[in-house]
């Protein structure tokens, strides 16, 4: 009979892989963060302080609108600043209706401009994120440009928007008589992504349009939806809305088709048109 005092002990194994760790190579959000005793590892949790220290900062961080017009003069557009009824961040973020309408003095502002009316307003609004205007505004609006002369779109000046909620873009559209209005704005910070922008397009917008009479492309970022898919996405829903006379629910977004290709076709970072299979 053998005694069990004699068999060798199993080895003692402190750590276990985790079959998800694998896949945190694959995204940005908190997954696999694995655990000491009932509490999260030390590193964790510093890694969670400071993406919710980034997200506040880009909710707070004043957006400098006068850093963006040089860059946007040098691709030949005019520019504009007004500010919504909001009158400071604090105010901002406790009354967001404020935030959807124009301040008297930016309304009387664009009323007393003379000019024809624009086929399309592009306004780069700060909303939750002015970081992320800053850093990808630009470089979705020089991707979007060789698409709007394929279209024939008259652009307006771009509006610079400050306190900004999504439905701003719509005041700012129906006192400038624009056909069309497609307002960049800086989405809710997350803890994985505190720059990602959002774009919403109406078609003929006005103070009354609803929430679901505009079509969203979200997440533009370069390690989310990057600037050439975001563009052509934009300039997709574009076409088909001048073309359909309509936006939001009843204009899907179908620009992922080939087969629904109109006018225009994705183009490379040259300008040239990319072949795509059916």
């Amino acid at each position: 009979m053998s005694n069990d005092v004699d068999k060798p002990a199993l080895p003692l194994t402190l750590v276990h892989s985790n079959p998800w760790e694998a896949l945190r190579k694959f995204t940005a959000a908190r997954i696999a963060l694995g655990r000491s005793g009932a509490s999260l590892p030390t590193d964790e949790v510093m890694r969670f302080g400071m993406a919710h220290a980034q997200a506040r900062d880009a909710v707070h961080q004043p957006f400098n609108s006068e850093e963006l017009e040089p860059e946007l003069h040098a691709l030949g557009l005019q520019t504009l600043r007004v500010d919504s009824a909001a009158a400071d961040r604090t105010t901002y973020l406790c009354r967001p209706d404020l935030g959807r309408k124009l301040s008297a003095t930016s309304r009387e502002f664009l009323q007393q401009r003379h000019g024809e009316p624009a086929d399309l307003l592009l306004v780069v609004a700060d909303g939750l994120s002015s970081k992320a205007v800053h850093r990808q505004a630009v470089p979705l609006i020089t991707a979007l440009l060789p698409y709007l002369r394929q279209l024939e779109i008259k652009l307006g000046p771009v509006v610079l928007a400050h306190q900004s909620r999504v439905a701003l873009g719509d005041d700012i559209a129906e006192v400038m008589k624009a056909r069309a209005v497609a307002i960049l704005i800086g989405e809710r910070p997350g803890l994985s992504s505190p720059d990602s922008l959002g774009i919403y397009m109406t078609w003929g917008p006005h103070t009354r349009r609803l929430e679901s009479e505009r079509n969203c492309i979200s997440n533009v970022r370069p390690e989310g939806l990057d600037y050439p898919q975001a563009a052509f996405k934009l300039a997709w829903l574009l076409e088909q809305a001048f073309h359909r006379r309509l936006s939001g629910v009843n204009l899907k977004d179908e620009s992922d088709n080939p087969a629904l290709h109109g006018k225009i076709r994705p183009l490379d970072h040259g300008g040239d048109v990319l072949n795509h299979r059916i």
